[in-house]
């Protein structure tokens, strides 16, 4: 498969894949066209989907499955009146619906709109109003059910409300009763989308104010080989599964495009509550080959006795979605000899920085650019940084906009031209560059303490907390202070053991510890314990809010 998009499709080091690297890419790339049905028509019987639940049920689905099942699903569709450019909503959690209505809307040439079951009434008014929510198809549960149906008399874009079931509330059509039901798909003569068209639009968590719409063309999916192909490292026979919700980006990365690209197969683990120890049962039952997941699920993971599970069918781990601290990294290594293979990107961007099959990890490491993009460290003024100089990246777009970035920010002109202007997209993250290559987190820009003088990044005080046996989380924020300008605060979850030793005693612990795993000037001047930290629906730290809260 991937030989029809890539010139070279083996590559042997960094600088093999950064001077080799080139897409063939086809007109009017439609993902559910061009690469499910090929799959059937090429490999109809192939493993494409095994899934299964927190209930004992489980499924397998291959790609003539698949093909037949999105076919079904945008005759639906095209029956209920939607149709090319109208946007619909999924909130669909790990049902094997999501996909299925995915590829579907794929084959009309309809916008998807990913969504979590979390959202509330105001939180989807506010989706359909920005956005123009023609249709919405979810999960048959009472609570999401409630939500959308209280949203609907302010949104007047929405026309047609769908439930998947098992309950189907009054005014909603039924999914399982009526999508058989339609007629045979035709697929349509002339394509249905242009490589510009928007595919995607992705509302952002939110960490400092309200959800941005991301918007994505179709050949985002196609930017996403580099992802499942070579970070993931999958092969044709691979079971690979990504923790994340469907909701959100990381599940574009890590459980639609690159692994089918790649001819993987997608584990689904459809669960309702996340435990280290179910999940580690799933890839001993179903011999998973390949598991990305973002560092909390891993540190949840250090914790179990690895000799109670067999996971010799495991071979190679990734991770994003945050930064990965090295204890994490060390430990998990020591428990299953699998090093950790970090990545970075954003919802507006496919994989940017990772470490890649052919390069040695260095933990805590974002890794090294995907040659896909043509990223650097900046300055304020927009010069390029130094080695070893902390800087913003940023993804230049001088020779136009590269294969899986975004198209900008959907009906907000204003929000794009502050972020993608003279050439650059900035992504507002900072970091720093070794003498290696390898790009370092130091936190959104937004974050960085500036004390004293000094410019102190959160995540490298989180990163020396971590290693403290006493924390389970923490989040690393900035105090006015008359002096210093602002001081390090450190707000702390302990674990269980140690929340009765909470005092003056272990703060001094803390701090100590702090200044001998980093510069001593970063330590925090300020610790609070607490039993939980604001968190986006997503699970992104807000220290925005912890800052709003100390400001008062």
């Amino acid at each position: 498969m991937i030989e029809r998009f890539l010139k070279q499709t083996e590559f042997t080091s960094q600088e093999d894949f950064k001077q080799n690297l080139q897409y063939i890419v086809p007109d009017n790339f439609n993902f559910a066209y061009d690469v499910i049905d090929e799959w059937a028509k090429s490999h109809p019987d192939k493993l494409a989907i095994l899934w299964s639940n927190d209930e004992g049920q489980s499924e397998r689905i291959t790609f003539s499955d698949l093909k037949k099942r999105s076919d079904q699903a945008a005759s639906y569709f095209q029956q209920l009146g939607i149709g090319k450019g109208d946007s619909v909503m999924l909130i669909l959690k790990r049902r094997v619906e999501f996909w299925i209505a995915v590829l579907g809307l794929h084959k009309i040439g309809a916008v998807a709109i990913p969504a979590t079951h979390m959202l509330t009434t105001h939180d989807i008014i506010y989706r359909n109003t920005r956005a123009d929510v023609k249709a919405i198809i979810c999960v048959g549960e009472d609570y999401v059910q409630q939500q959308i149906a209280d949203a609907m008399a302010e949104s007047p874009t929405l026309k047609v409300v769908i439930s998947i079931g098992p309950k189907v509330h009054e005014g909603f059509h039924d999914w399982q009763n009526e999508w058989q039901k339609a007629p045979e798909f035709v697929r349509p003569a002339e394509p249905v989308n242009s490589n510009d068209d928007t595919m995607l639009l992705y509302f952002t968590s939110g960490t400092s104010g309200k959800p941005k719409m991301v918007a994505h063309d179709y050949l985002y999916a196609l930017g996403h080989l580099t992802t499942g192909v070579y970070w993931h490292n999958l092969k044709e026979d691979s079971i690979h599964i990504t923790v994340a919700d469907t909701g959100w980006a990381k599940a574009a990365w890590g459980k639609l495009y690159g692994q089918w690209l790649a001819g993987a197969a997608i584990f689904v683990f459809d669960h309702e509550k996340f435990t280290a120890d179910k999940i580690l049962r799933q890839i001993e039952k179903y011999r998973v080959t390949s598991f990305c997941a973002p560092p909390t699920v891993y540190r949840f993971m250090i914790h179990e006795d690895f000799n109670n599970y067999d996971l010799s069918s495991l071979k190679y781990c990734c991770t994003a979605g945050e930064a990965l601290n090295p204890a994490v990294y060390d430990k998990f290594y020591e428990r299953t000899g699998i090093r950790l293979m970090e990545g970075f990107g954003q919802t507006e961007t496919t994989m940017t920085l990772c470490t890649m099959p052919w390069t040695k990890p260095k933990p805590g490491s974002m890794g090294l650019p995907n040659p896909q993009y043509d990223i650097d460290l900046v300055r304020p003024d927009g010069t390029s940084c130094e080695d070893g100089e902390k800087g913003e990246i940023v993804i230049r777009t001088g020779e136009g906009k590269p294969l899986g970035l975004f198209k900008g920010y959907y009906r907000d002109e204003e929000l794009t031209a502050n972020t993608w202007h003279d050439g650059m997209y900035h992504t507002g993250d900072m970091a720093w560059r070794d003498e290696d290559g390898y790009y370092w987190f130091e936190g959104r820009i937004d974050d960085v303490i500036k004390s004293s003088g000094y410019r102190i990044g959160p995540f490298e005080v989180e990163s020396a907390l971590m290693t403290h046996p006493s924390v389970v989380e923490c989040a690393i924020t900035g105090v006015p202070d008359d002096i210093r300008g602002m001081v390090v605060k450190a707000t702390i979850i302990l674990k269980d053991e140690w929340k009765a030793k909470a005092g003056d005693e272990l703060i001094k612990e803390l701090q100590e510890h702090v200044k001998r795993e980093t510069a001593p000037y970063k330590y925090p001047r300020i610790i609070e314990f607490v039993d939980e930290l604001p968190k986006t629906i997503s699970g992104k730290i807000r220290r925005v809010e912890i800052r709003q809260k100390d400001s008062k």
